[in-house]
């Protein structure tokens, strides 16, 4: 995906860095255009593309859909996930060795699935997301197995505001023996936000702690909101 390539070589990465280890997110603009957005919002009704389908209400994980796509993936999906990944992968390193954790992340993304794998963790996690009116998405995270990428994605495909009303994006903070800190976010369409999976490191006076950290969707007022996940590891189901 040569478009990809060239619109992430032009991020300004250390920045990147800079806002995940000072914040535990970063938002990236003008990632997706107007066409791949349209795309796949359009596909969301590609029953084909999806191996299993989610009533969030049924679970009581909020009110709305989602659909993890199946291997292969789509082509844009595919190209932006091996892309970021090779990017975020110092980072992670970086914490786990911050908060004396002897895992270490392998450079490509096979290898990560390789090591899923010999978890049992083999299924596709990328996801589409719609909200109408009222949904929403209680705080959660999305580990999925035992090997797990301390950071993901999310692209935004509809225009806050233009297309939908309400809807941000929400991230709790949790510092021990603190209560916790909620940051409300609402990216533009196209824009892609990374953040935090689960827990990252904060350097306090006696060195480095570990922040529990969880997201989810406020309520939608009108319209209907689309985003795209992805999530790096695979799933065991």
């Amino acid at each position: 995906m040569e478009i990809f390539k060239e619109k992430l070589a032009t991020i300004p990465w250390e920045k990147i860095t800079q806002e995940l280890n000072e914040q535990g997110y970063a938002i990236i603009e003008n990632v997706l255009d107007d066409q791949y957005c349209m795309e796949l919002i359009k596909g969301f009704e590609n029953h084909k593309l999806y191996r299993k389908v989610v009533d969030m209400e049924r679970y009581r994980f909020g009110k709305g859909k989602y659909k993890y796509f199946k291997y292969p993936l789509p082509d844009v999906l595919s190209g932006l996930r091996k892309l970021i990944y090779p990017k975020l992968v110092p980072i992670a390193n970086q914490w786990m060795h911050n908060l004396k954790n002897d895992v270490i992340f392998p450079k490509n993304l096979s290898e990560l699935h390789a090591k899923c794998a010999n978890h049992g963790q083999v299924l596709a996690t990328p996801l589409i997301l719609k909200y109408e009116k009222g949904g929403f998405n209680t705080l959660h995270q999305d580990l999925y197995g035992d090997v797990y990428f301390p950071m993901q994605a999310v692209l935004f495909l509809n225009e806050v505001e233009k297309d939908y009303t309400g809807g941000e994006f929400v991230m709790t903070q949790q510092i021990p023996r603190a209560q916790s800190q909620a940051i409300v976010l609402r990216p533009k369409k196209g824009s892609m936000l990374l953040f935090t999976t689960n827990h990252r490191p904060i350097l306090g006076k006696k060195g480095h702690y570990r922040v529990a950290m969880k997201h989810g969707v406020s309520k939608v007022l009108s319209g209907e909101r689309y985003t795209l996940g992805i999530i790096f590891h695979d799933a065991s189901a």
